[in-house]
């Protein structure tokens, strides 16, 4: 985490890029870590995390877009029987779904879901940015709190 802070919000960036795709990644404790040592700018900190994320996030939508179930559960670790669950829950709900992707264990299957069901891109990308932000929003005022 020390190496990511050094870079900065470049680095809070690509750890949250990190976490939203393929890699499990603490963009959080990075985010939490920044904001509470005031020498970032809480709201460019948060800017960075939300889209970072969000286009990691793109990449599973794409991934599972592209329809090669043994990548996804390959490159990506989401089992099967998760992957179908999601589908299950996801059908005739619409890309409006894709604000759960900030949902830890699920959160992936979901976007993955939606890509291989070929929901609206636009919706789950904006739909997914908007509950990105929201965990993140959260992070930062809770480390304000505490801090």
């Amino acid at each position: 985490m020390e190496f990511l802070s050094d870079w900065g919000y470049l680095g809070l960036f690509i750890s949250s890029f990190l976490a939203g795709s393929v890699l499990p990644f603490a963009s959080e404790a990075l985010l939490g870590f920044m904001t509470a040592s005031s020498l970032y700018n809480t709201w460019i900190c948060l800017l960075c995390a939300t889209i970072g994320n969000t286009l990691g996030g793109t990449t599973c939508y794409y991934i599972g877009r592209m329809g090669k179930t043994v990548w996804i559960e390959k490159i990506l670790r989401v089992p099967h029987d998760k992957l179908t669950k999601a589908q299950r829950f996801l059908q005739s709900k619409g890309a409006l779904m894709g604000s759960f992707a900030c949902l830890p264990f699920v959160g992936d299957a979901i976007i993955v879901a939606l890509g291989l069901m070929r929901a609206n891109a636009w919706g789950v990308n904006l739909s997914m940015l908007a509950g990105k932000f929201i965990r993140y929003y959260l992070i930062v005022w809770g480390v304000d709190i505490i801090f």
